[in-house]
């Protein structure tokens, strides 16, 4: 392939990765209290990471690998669409739809590249390697960040209970044990302070 042929495929990934901008979340900015963007959130989850690194679980982990991660991760909702993390019946089919978008977005890319991408997002959907636990921890970290800046402005919009707020996102614990201790004391002051249900 061309150098001219293989940049006209990587500048057409570039446009349409620029949807990104345009899906929206539940999560609210703490400022304006608009719906963030898709796009906000993977550069607020890049930018945890180099701040929160030194608390993943594993002291070796590959910083490069989970920004990656989280840079690539959400681009599937171009065509999937945002699922909403406590809505159960859109999660049913979410890696399906999920898995063609990435079929389709990445196929984009001049073939290695399609390969690596692919081969990231994988990862971190199966959840097992130590940076794709930490690339999951803060991704799970930063909603409920967003949710106790916002006084549970999402979670009391939806119905949201501490119970499943808790069982969505223990999880952190996988990839940052000190974030979970951290995360679950601002769940339980939300609770207290009444803006998230018990």
């Amino acid at each position: 392939m061309s150098t001219h042929a293989r940049l006209a495929q990587q500048i057409r990934f570039i446009i349409e990765v620029d949807k990104l901008k345009e899906v929206f979340r539940q999560t609210l900015l703490t400022q304006s209290r608009r719906q963030e963007n898709d796009a906000e959130h993977s550069w607020h989850l890049c930018l945890m990471v180099i701040v929160l690194a030194e608390h993943a679980n594993s002291p070796e982990i590959d910083v490069l690998r989970v920004l990656k991660m989280l840079l690539i991760h959400d681009i599937v909702e171009i065509d999937a669409g945002d699922t909403f993390a406590y809505d159960t019946a859109r999660m049913a089919d979410q890696h399906e739809r999920e898995a063609l978008a990435a079929d389709r977005i990445f196929g984009l890319l001049p073939a290695d590249q399609t390969s690596e991408f692919r081969g990231l997002w994988d990862e971190f959907e199966a959840k097992e390697t130590a940076e794709a636990k930490f690339a999951t921890a803060i991704d799970r970290f930063q909603p409920v960040l967003q949710n106790c800046l916002t006084e549970g402005a999402a979670w009391r919009q939806h119905g949201v209970t501490s119970d499943r707020v808790i069982a969505r996102n223990q999880h952190i614990a996988d990839g940052a044990a000190d974030v979970w201790t951290y995360a679950a004391q601002m769940i339980a002051d939300a609770v207290k302070a009444g803006h998230l249900p018990a």
